[in-house]
């Protein structure tokens, strides 16, 4: 029989007649007994949801008498007992348990990832709702809501945004103070292209909050209004994971820790493997502001925790410039004007590097704090350590009732039977309350009984307490729990679970595919298994992929003989090759995005494989580095790996192994990192000299021009070596605009870019269309072509998001800025200009910094804001001070600044600007289009109309048919200028420059 009481009693025969309960007294009986299907109910409650405050004075027989009618009138099992009354019945037949139990999977498919699955669960158990809840369960109108956000948090993630915001802003209507509703609209707005929209929901919100509850809207809404006020792309800051389970007890802790952060920059929770620091860490930051979550243990050494915290932040190195071998600075210019608390988890096997990354953190910024878990002190001056203890009786008991019920659907965590109580008491007490270890045991009960548990975990504990005593009790106590949840595997699952050690996904993240099981394993068809020790808790499933904790992970390594870990270790290293080596083609091409997030995905178990290599089969690490340099490069990692490739050339030698001479030359160009090593890249570019034939990887040509320079692009070997690839040719294209560019032949450069954009077109490849589209967006701006130049950027710009690539968004953002400003559209301009230093600021890039500022000077100059438009020039200066900047972006910004100075009157200072310009322009350093801009400002303090035509006729010469239309020009002047000949600026700008200087001497 089948049940609905999500709106009018529905009761069904099994071939899906209905059946009719009879009166409102026995509906209401059968819906009391439904309410609880399976479990006893008393007769104390069904009198009181009968009968309400007026029984009849023989209750309890009317009660019986009604439960007798109701048995036959629908066949139905009653059971009759001391405690009350049983409606036996499967729960599943009762659509408001099934309801919840789809709301609750559902709900975890959404948490970690799966949208299509969790769509699918939540509508079905919407679809079972025919009206409003039953009036003794209000509680399950707020989980009909939850389930419907989730539903629709997971349409929105499947992109499906467009068709959700009329429902939103009804559920809306309807709750108005639901700032989770408030976000999936914002979220749906966003993604519908209506960004104006999006962010006027962020303001109705705050509006309705602060009116009706005087509140200001919560760290998560602020923070999704800021992120779509900034643009920010789809790498985002890891915050606190998910968790699919409830977090039990631990308020004393919570409340220390609280405490511990608001006095001291770096608080580390202490105790052994499973007492539940990692847990109890991510409870306390979950609802903190500008938390980053880095967990540690996957890494294999401490030089990695810099890169692993920059991941942790998402900030990636940019597509274009040089990689760099020490990541520490990159992460201090990102951290060193923000408010964030990072939480360094499972510190322990990298306690130095951990306690070396958070001291010059610390010390370096001073708005950060670090909350760190390991089993021993960083020993830092100034570290607050939180011991973190066993749970206590009552939470420790809650904790096994929780997961004992989630393991098997028939056990009641809410009886009281003394028999059993004590036996729960007991295990948790043989467990020392160690989190992990009682988990493992509540696993157990899938085939025993609670008394039969506690039982055998008596006997097995007096047994082990005769062991090793050296070590301390907890230690013992959890060893214990996992040796004996050990010996109940069988030996095919204990075998699967050593094999399963040498993949290094494990804790939190990571963890093997199906098919990386099935190839490393050698074992043909391990779902069964997998499932089977996922069941025991041996191993954590989720999102199609099967990690370890990293307790049970060291336990069984233990048991794996040193002979098969080699055997599996060359197996792995075999399978990740022939994965990287399958995917390098595929990232050039339409496959691109979900091959990077493939990798992505796989970057313990690459770089794993690759450290395997460099020890153990050099000429392998050649061709699994080689593979993997293009998806480093895409993915902004290619740091990260310069230390391993320099381990790689010290085992290869100095010369290539007969075959691999390209993938010895990437290995060269992987660890080159700067000036300083003109000797790696000599031996690099001697390989590739000796290569005549069509190279198998052509994004080679990419790394060796980063490290030579570009103009070394138009070398023929280059063309011989790229061939007839098409993405080859697309990329030469590219390197021959920009080589026709620089010398000053700007229609070759454009139809280069374009025969580029049109092969990368071809191949489906994002970061070529992305620089040929940024280029020809250039020469359509300056051919005046506004409305062209902001289509091709704009597309440039949705590429560069795809590709989640900060530093050239932020370029291309700025690009397109110039071109508003060049439109007139200040406002418009100035958006984007901040949009940028946003985001550069957010990756520590204080060149791009520095640049924004300038182009948010301009706007602010332009639209008659001198004040704000000294401020950004003088931010700009600052910034540039900081870091690596051109010669002539800094002569635009002292011309900004005279430009400013003139148009507030104050003429010594704005001549005193224009001759540092000068002087940095004329030194050969700067191209002639920033020369232009110096001849243009001094034309504005020129003493006549003739020094104004001289001079405005030098910058003419100097753009060329470049430019046609400039925001701080006439039209009068744009037509003296093409009244000279290019040949005429030398003389003409000399001139102009010594009647400037007579004309202020005579001043």
């Amino acid at each position: 029989m089948r049940f609905g009481i999500l709106g009018p009693l529905d009761v069904r025969a099994p071939d899906g007649s209905p059946l009719d309960p009879g009166g409102p007294r026995p509906r209401a009986l059968l819906t009391l007994l439904l309410l609880d299907a399976g479990r006893t109910v008393s007769p104390e409650r069904l009198i009181d949801g009968l009968y309400g405050e007026d029984p009849p004075a023989n209750a309890a027989n009317a009660l019986q008498s009604q439960v007798s009618r109701l048995r036959k009138r629908l066949d139905l099992k009653i059971e009759t007992g001391s405690a009350g009354y049983r409606l036996v019945t499967d729960r599943d037949a009762v659509d408001v348990h099934r309801f919840e139990r789809l709301a609750r999977e559902g709900g975890q498919a959404l948490a970690t990832g799966d949208h299509a699955r969790a769509a699918a669960l939540l509508r079905e158990g919407l679809a079972l709702w025919r009206g409003p809840a039953p009036d003794e369960l209000p509680r399950l109108e707020e989980l009909r809501l939850t389930a419907l956000q989730d539903r629709i948090a997971a349409d929105l993630a499947l992109g499906s945004g467009p068709d959700l915001i009329a429902e939103i802003r009804e559920l809306l209507a309807r709750h108005p103070l639901s700032e989770r509703l408030y976000a999936l609209l914002m979220r749906a707005l966003h993604a519908a292209d209506r960004p104006a929209e999006a962010l006027a929901a962020y303001e109705e919100a705050r509006s309705v909050l602060a009116e009706e509850l005087g509140a200001d809207p919560s760290a998560e809404l602020s923070a999704l209004h800021l992120e779509l006020l900034q643009g920010r792309e789809p790498q985002r800051q890891r915050g606190v994971p998910a968790q699919l389970t409830r977090f039990v007890g631990r308020a004393e802790e919570l409340a220390r820790i609280d405490e511990l952060l608001a006095g001291a920059r770096l608080v580390t929770l202490t105790g052994p493997g499973g007492a539940g620091k990692t847990r109890l860490a991510m409870e306390s930051a979950r609802s903190r502001p500008d938390v980053c979550y880095v967990e540690l243990a996957p890494l294999a050494d401490g030089a990695q925790i810099p890169y692993a915290v920059l991941s942790a932040l998402g900030v990636r190195e940019g597509l274009r410039g040089p990689q760099s071998a020490d990541a520490t600075e990159r992460l201090i210019a990102v951290l060193e004007e923000r408010e964030a608390l990072l939480v360094f988890d499972n510190c322990e096997h990298v306690v130095e590097g951990a306690a070396r990354v958070a001291g010059l953190l610390l010390g370096a910024c001073p708005g950060v704090r670090i909350m760190a878990t390991s089993r021993e002190a960083l020993g830092i001056t100034g570290e607050a350590l939180c011991p973190v203890p066993p749970l206590a009786a009552g939470p420790a008991a809650q904790l096994f009732r929780d997961r004992a019920a989630a393991v098997r659907p028939d056990f009641d965590a809410a009886a009281e039977d003394p028999a059993r109580v004590a036996a729960i008491d007991g295990i948790c007490t043989a467990l020392d309350g160690l989190p992990l270890a009682i988990e493992l045991a509540a696993a157990r009960l899938r085939t025993l009984t609670v008394e039969e548990l506690a039982e055998r975990l008596g006997d097995r504990f007096r047994v082990l307490s005769r062991g090793d005593r050296t070590k301390a009790p907890r230690h013992r106590t959890l060893r214990a729990v996992v040796e004996w949840s050990w010996e109940l595997l069988d030996d095919e699952e204990r075998d699967l679970a050593c094999r399963l050690t040498v993949f290094s996904g494990g804790g939190l993240s990571g963890g093997a595919t199906l098919d990386a099981v099935e190839a490393v394993c050698g074992i043909a068809y391990p779902e069964d298994l997998l499932a089977s020790l996922a069941e025991k808790s041996f191993l954590d499933a989720s999102d199609g992929r099967y990690g370890m904790l990293e307790t049970i992970r060291a336990f069984c390594a233990e048991q794996l003989p040193d002979e098969t870990l080699a055997t599996l270790k060359d197996a792995h290293a075999a399978y990740y090759l022939r994965l990287a080596e399958r995917a390098e083609p595929l990232l050039r091409g339409a496959d691109q995005l979900p091959w990077l997030s493939r990798l992505s995905a796989e970057r313990g178990d690459l770089d794993a494989a690759l450290r395997h290599l460099v020890r153990s089969a050099p000429d392998g690490g050649l061709r699994l580095m080689a593979a993997l340099s293009w998806f480093w490069r895409l993915h902004g990692l290619a740091g990260q790996r310069v230390a391993l490739a320099r381990d790689l050339l010290d085992a290869v030698g100095p010369t290539p192994p007969p075959g691999l001479e390209e993938e010895y030359a990437l290995c060269g160009l992987n660890a080159v990192t700067g000036d300083e090593d003109d000797e790696l890249l000599a031996r690099a570019d001697r390989v590739l000299a000796t290569i005549d034939r069509q190279l198998r990887l052509p994004f080679t040509v990419v790394l060796w021009t980063l490290a030579v320079g570009p103009e070394r692009s138009q070398d023929e070997r280059v063309r011989a070596q790229v061939g007839d690839d098409p993405w080859g040719q697309a990329l030469l294209a590219v390197g021959l605009g920009f080589q026709e560019q620089f010398a000053g032949r700007p229609t070759a450069s454009e139809a280069l870019f374009a025969q580029a954009l049109e092969g990368f077109r071809s191949c489906g490849d994002r970061w070529g269309m992305a620089n040929s589209l940024d280029q020809l967006g250039l020469y359509a701006d300056w051919r005046g072509e506004r409305e062209r130049a902001l289509e091709l950027i704009d597309e440039a710009l949705a590429f560069a998001r795809e590709l989640a690539a900060p530093e050239e968004t932020a370029d291309l953002l700025c690009r397109r800025g110039t071109v508003l400003l060049r439109s007139g559209r200040h406002a418009e301009a100035a958006v984007d200009f901040a949009r940028a230093a946003e985001l550069a600021r957010g990756i520590g890039a204080h060149d791009k910094v520095a640049g924004a500022h300038w182009g948010l000077g301009d706007a602010a100059r332009l639209a008659g804001d001198t004040a704000a438009a000294r401020t950004h020039y003088e931010s700009a200066l600052e910034t540039s001070a900081r870091s690596w900047y051109s010669v002539g972006q800094t002569v635009h910004i002292f011309l900004g600044l005279g430009r400013t100075a003139l148009a507030e009157g104050r003429v010594d200072e704005a001549d005193d600007w224009f001759r540092q310009a000068r002087a940095l322009s004329t030194g050969g350093q700067t191209q002639e289009l920033e020369l232009a801009e110096v001849a243009e400002a001094l034309a504005s303090r020129a003493a006549g109309p003739e020094q104004a035509a001289t001079l405005l006729g030098a910058a003419s010469a100097l753009r060329g048919q470049l430019i046609v239309d400039d925001p701080d020009v006439t039209p009068v002047e744009r037509r003296i200028r093409r009244l000279l000949a290019p040949d005429t600026f030398k003389k003409a700008f000399e001139l102009g420059s010594a009647l400037r200087e007579a004309a202020l001497r005579e001043a």
